[in-house]
């Protein structure tokens, strides 16, 4: 694998990569194995938004559904220019749910000399899905957040995630930037199968950066 995450780290530079999938499909879990093992940062939008929900005393993403486009311009995006980042690569978890704001997350990023060189997709089935997160409600390993402990709120997470953020991965094909990995292995599997094709991913593109 050391060879592989060489060619990603040259490659990459201090690009991006953002990784999505459904709900219990590892986003974070990768997320984070990645940064750490490519030398990059990590940066999720969940996390983001939990914590300044917490700081605005805001209940705004509770029930299941994506934050305001304003509010993800507000909030998410000025990360991108944080001083301690720039040296960087970084590996994003979702940072762009909803259709259109793909697009002025690449022109931001961009600016902040952090391109978005690839878009990870996690693939999982729905069914998939619901069974992970009833076995991990049974094993209560997610903490205590509410969209983890009622099945309509996670439903509702599913329902943005088809008919809002499946456009953006849409959109991120066509720009030739989509590596879908099956995420149905377990977590160790999974992230080899991301190194894998991430690799390969680059060894095809070699040093095409997106103008976007």
């Amino acid at each position: 694998m050391e060879e592989q995450v060489q060619i990603i780290k040259k490659w990459l530079g201090t690009g991006s990569i953002n990784i999505f999938g459904l709900p219990m499909s590892g986003k974070d879990t990768v997320g984070v194995r990645l940064a750490e093992t490519i030398g990059g940062k990590f940066l999720s939008s969940g996390l983001i938004v939990r914590a300044l929900e917490k700081s605005t005393n805001q209940n705004i993403t509770g029930e299941g559904k994506l934050i305001p486009q304003n509010l993800f311009y507000d909030w998410v995006l000025p990360y991108f220019e944080k001083p301690e980042l720039k040296q960087y690569p970084l590996v994003l978890s979702s940072i762009g749910r909803w259709s259109g704001e793909e697009d002025q997350v690449m022109s931001v990023a961009k600016l902040s000399e952090h391109p978005i060189r690839a878009v990870v997709m996690l693939q999982l089935s729905e069914q998939d899905a619901i069974e992970r997160w009833e076995a991990a409600k049974l094993l209560n390993d997610r903490g205590l957040r509410a969209d983890d402990a009622n099945p309509e709120i996670f439903q509702t997470r599913i329902n943005e995630y088809r008919e809002k953020t499946v456009p953006v991965l849409k959109h991120y094909q066509e720009l030739g930037l989509l590596v879908p990995v099956k995420a149905s292995a377990p977590r160790d599997q999974v992230f080899t199968n991301v190194v894998e094709a991430l690799a390969d991913f680059a060894r095809r593109t070699n040093d095409f950066v997106s103008e976007l």
